[in-house]
């Protein structure tokens, strides 16, 4: 099987809209939540990109009939493509994927088409309402944009969705079905019966994500798109690109037990997976991105994983959720940024605003600030409502 390498990335996130922007937040633990504004008054606290942003130069004829997670897709698609070298069309476009990660399709215009059709007593919905609200969109808006005319669809697993895509399009490319996938995840939640959904389930925090902080109480919902241009390493030296990072191993699971509680036995058998899909040993792992949520069920239970998987030889680990927020599809695609930015910048991010230590996550989470350290190989860890896991081994690029 061929190697597979990452050439580009590219992230459209309330932290930023370029890498160093990106980076730069997560290290310096940058606050980008603040109340929703389709819920005025209740204190729910979510992470937005400025309203004002516009998205007008994206190479759309139109960006009527997309949905926003579309839009952020092909906004971060983009800049994956100019940080891979890429200029133009693609010399053999049936040979590049789309493989996007989306949990729930359109639903800012599923929203707007209900209030169209509840409260303002508009008869008939908007003609583009199923084309904005398919959850293949976000890929198939990314294929128009760019001509590719390979494999183009979307993963939907929940949070484990834009793992899910990036393990999948690498293992296109191993198996020589393609040579170049644009892969990642995208999301737009923020509707008002969306954040009332996810408020009901008790999970959002008033405060602040305090992943692995005995104090935590919960996750923050929001939006973005990160999109990692993968290739063969054939095929990306013949054309002088200079790889990122390798993606080494991939492996996903179901827990096949509960609808909503975490399995440490699920997590565990994904990095295992993943490590073993890597052809090394869990002594190799120097870093771990973990999930991370911020909620007292999965912190505790990603904790017991990890111990499960290393032994006594925990490695460091670190959750970014608390700024970049919980974006739910495309939480992968972010992690999989960070931690390749960390391997190559020998800096780990820190877990952003832990505050006291809980005797059910005693493992070294990097608190607060940033840590000098080599990585060599790193793992990157989603796991999902649905019992769904998803591990990645990414390495430095030889």
């Amino acid at each position: 099987m061929r190697r597979v390498v990452i050439t580009g990335m590219g992230v459209t996130a309330p932290v930023g809209f370029d890498l160093e922007t990106f980076w730069n937040g997560l290290i310096g633990s940058k606050n980008i939540f603040a109340e929703s504004t389709v819920l005025p008054g209740s204190g729910i606290l979510v992470g937005a990109i400025d309203a004002a942003t516009s998205f007008d130069d994206l190479p759309l004829a139109s960006l009527s009939p997309c949905d926003r997670n579309a839009v952020l897709a092909v906004s971060a698609a983009r800049s994956a493509l100019q940080n891979a070298g890429f200029e133009g069309r693609f010399e053999n476009p049936e040979r590049v994927a789309v493989v996007v990660g989306n949990g729930s399709g359109g639903l800012v215009s599923v929203e707007e088409q209900y209030d169209r059709l509840f409260k303002q007593g508009v008869r008939r919905p908007h003609p583009f309402t199923i084309v904005r609200a398919m959850v293949s969109s976000s890929a198939s808006w990314i294929s128009l944009a760019f001509g590719t005319k390979g494999p183009c669809f979307v993963m939907s697993s929940a949070c484990a969705s834009a793992t899910q895509a990036i393990g999948t399009a690498t293992q296109l490319i191993r198996s020589g079905i393609v040579d170049i996938a644009l892969a990642g995840g995208t999301e737009a939640p923020l509707s008002l019966g969306t954040v009332l959904a996810w408020d009901a389930m008790r999970v959002m925090s008033r405060k602040k994500c305090r992943p692995f902080s005995r104090t935590r109480d919960g996750m923050m919902i929001s939006e973005g798109a990160g999109i990692l241009i993968l290739e063969s390493d054939e095929h990306a030296r013949r054309r002088g690109a200079e790889p990122l990072a390798e993606v080494a191993g991939f492996a996903s699971n179901a827990d096949g037990v509960d609808i909503v509680a975490p399995s440490v036995d699920g997590m565990a058998r994904a990095m295992q997976g993943a490590i073993a899909d890597a052809g090394i040993t869990a002594n190799d792992v120097a870093y771990v991105n973990a999930h991370g949520t911020g909620t007292a069920a999965n912190d505790s239970t990603e904790t017991k994983a990890m111990k499960a998987v290393f032994g006594g030889r925990l490695p460091p680990i670190s959750s970014i959720k608390g700024i970049t927020g919980h974006s739910l599809g495309a939480a992968g695609a972010f992690e999989a940024v960070a931690t390749v930015l960390a391997m190559t910048k020998s800096l780990a991010p820190p877990t952003a605003n832990f505050e006291e230590a809980d005797p059910a996550c005693d493992i070294d989470v990097i608190p607060n600030h940033a840590r000098a350290m080599s990585i060599e190989t790193a793992i990157s860890n989603s796991f999902a409502f649905g019992g769904i896991n998803a591990s990645l081994v990414l390495r430095q690029a030889a």
